[in-house]
């Protein structure tokens, strides 16, 4: 693997719909560098899961990806061929999705789907159907599944929402991988159930040494977690910067905004939030994306989208009020 195993370069993506080609990503760039966390916020429906699924190539059928350059390991995985991509899937990136009842086949029980990802990433020849479930039962003692026997016996609709997402970790985790895919992992779980998944993941991601990517509106979360945070606004990369940085010194409107958005133990009154909403894709803003939500706005970015550009050091920013000219 090269250092910078994942680089995401101008991507656009839309979807063909009944009203037209909706304009979700436009142009989207991630770096993602060997051994690095990085998180991903932004409200639902800003492309984080679209952008995700793009470097495995799991769009749905109605998806079009316009434009852009997908690179992992050198390679550009919008341009490899099937074995290739099924060679990556296999053995290179895993994805953890946000909803683990529709991520697991109900008519099947945990053992035969865990057994058929192990077949499906690794040389299975010789092996014998006890030694199989001998590695099941230590994936799922990995990530602190009480009475692992019982659960590879148990059918989905058998397990509470947090036991599903843990059976989905063990899935992703059941072959060596070099990055982690960690969409919303914790949506639908109870504040202490979202704790523990949240620390499982990163102690395995420690001790694999693995390159993450973890998609999250829980901002405390992406806080304790990751080494750099990457800001999505309607399909926009707006902000960039590590993490500690971002937090204390956020620069984008929009990245203010949601850090305002947070509720604050020290209280301090009720935010307002953001006005408005994400825009339509169908007939997304002209210029800024973000301009009519705006408090900031300057007359140029209703006309032009601002550039993204490095102010210090890893610090970037796509927004006018940073731009000298």
């Amino acid at each position: 693997m090269t250092e910078q195993p994942l680089e995401i370069k101008d991507l656009y993506v839309g979807y063909r719909t009944y009203r037209g080609t909706s304009k979700v990503l436009d142009g989207v760039h991630l770096t993602v560098n060997a051994g690095e966390r990085v998180g991903i916020i932004g409200e639902s429906g800003c492309g984080k899961t679209t952008t995700m699924k793009t470097i495995l190539r799991i769009l749905p059928t109605n998806a079009v990806i316009q434009k852009g350059e997908v690179y992992f390991g050198g390679k550009d995985v919008l341009t490899i061929g099937k074995n290739e991509l099924n060679e990556l899937r296999r053995k290179h990136i895993a994805m953890i999705s946000q909803d683990p009842t529709a991520a697991l086949n109900p008519v099947f029980n945990i053992e035969t789907q865990l057994i058929d990802i192990i077949k499906y990433s690794e040389a299975h020849k010789g092996k014998k159907t006890e030694e199989f479930k001998a590695k099941c039962v230590r994936i799922l003692k990995e990530v602190a599944l009480p009475d692992p026997e019982r659960v590879l016996d148990s059918y989905p609709f058998q397990l509470s929402g947090g036991m599903k997402q843990r059976v989905c970790i063990a899935m992703a985790l059941a072959t060596p991988r070099h990055l982690l895919i960690a969409d919303e992992p914790t949506t639908n779980l109870d504040v202490t159930i979202q704790d523990q998944v949240l620390r499982l993941i990163k102690d395995i991601v420690e001790k694999r040494k693995l390159s993450v990517i973890l998609i999250s509106q829980a901002l405390g979360s992406v806080k304790g977690f990751v080494d750099e945070v990457y800001v999505m606004y309607a399909g926009n990369t707006v902000e960039v910067a590590d993490t500690k940085e971002l937090f204390s010194n956020p620069l984008h409107p929009y990245t203010k905004g949601l850090l305002d958005s947070t509720p604050k133990l020290t209280g301090g009154g009720f935010s307002e939030g953001i006005k408005g909403r994400v825009p339509d894709y169908i007939n997304p803003p002209s210029g800024c994306r973000f301009h009519p939500r705006c408090n900031y706005i300057l007359s140029r970015c209703e006309k032009e989208k601002p550039p993204f550009i490095y102010v210090d050091g890893n610090h970037g920013v796509a927004c006018w009020l940073y731009c000298k000219k």
